[in-house]
């Protein structure tokens, strides 16, 4: 720390020996990007069509919607998955360029207007970029979240049984969720839009319980270890002040998920 200035390094602490990504920081300096003096007069606000071409030219659809306002541009990109989270940014001379910092990772996306109704770009992670190509459309809309997975023919419900951060072994046959509505929340202490997930369903638990709803989360982390998913899950159960159970489901990915619910089709 220098006066106002901070020099910093972004690591990841389930990752070891991490390198990092140096940062610098200046107390009050509030502006993202310097406003530039020509901007461009094509517009960004609206709904977009946006196809992340990713590796190997796998193309994923996703939909954009954005808002400005005296140069400055706020919005999200929606996924099949959850969203970009809070983008904003400012129009540059021939288009956009938005950031956001998602806790996970640093968000950056750069847009050049190829006409008034298509742009062409690259989406910036902390490891990695993709190539976005963009299509204006009011009525861009993600798929039916129905048709991404559902429950396999001949199941009718879950049948994990988990340990929630105290170590108690929880599954659905528990006399608390006895002939109630159970709502069972897939969520990662790293993932952002889980966080604004928790941020809503806390205060929604507290006001709705008492009408026959609950709530269970199925944690899978960035680690197989119990007690980091313990460390991580009951700072977010603190920050949240959830009240519901959140048990450990396993490390995140494919094979986790298929472990602990095989009665899901399609679901990663």
């Amino acid at each position: 720390v220098s006066g106002n200035k901070l020099d910093g390094l972004f690591s990841k602490n389930y990752i070891e020996n991490d390198p990092g990504i140096p940062f610098k920081a200046e107390k009050g300096n509030v502006a993202r990007f310097e406003p530039v003096a020509n901007p461009t007069d094509v517009s960004i606000d609206g709904k977009w069509d946006i196809r992340f071409i990713e590796a190997k030219d796998d193309t994923v659809y996703n939909v954009g919607i954005f808002k400005s306002e005296s140069q400055i541009v706020t919005g999200s990109i929606l996924t099949n998955s959850g969203d970009l989270r809070f983008l904003e940014g400012i129009v540059t001379e021939n288009g956009v360029r938005l950031s956001a910092f998602s806790g996970l990772s640093p968000y950056f996306i750069e847009i050049e207007f190829t006409s008034h109704d298509a742009f062409e770009g690259t989406f910036y992670t902390a490891r990695s970029k993709t190539k976005l190509i963009g299509s204006r459309n009011d009525k861009a809309a993600l798929v039916d979240a129905y048709s991404l997975a559902k429950l396999k023919s001949g199941f009718d419900r879950l049948s994990f049984k988990l340990p929630n951060m105290e170590g108690t072994i929880i599954s659905l046959d528990d006399a608390r969720y006895k002939n109630k509505v159970v709502v069972v929340s897939i969520l990662g202490s790293w993932c952002p839009n889980c966080l604004d997930e928790a941020e809503y369903f806390s205060p929604w638990y507290k006001k709705n319980r008492d009408r026959g709803v609950e709530i269970i989360g199925l944690a899978f982390e960035r680690k197989n270890d119990f007690n980091y998913a313990q460390t991580t899950t009951n700072r977010l159960k603190k920050k949240y002040d959830i009240d519901y159970e959140i048990v450990f489901a396993g490390q995140v990915g494919a094979q986790s998920v298929a472990a602990v619910l095989p009665e899901i089709e399609n679901f990663s």
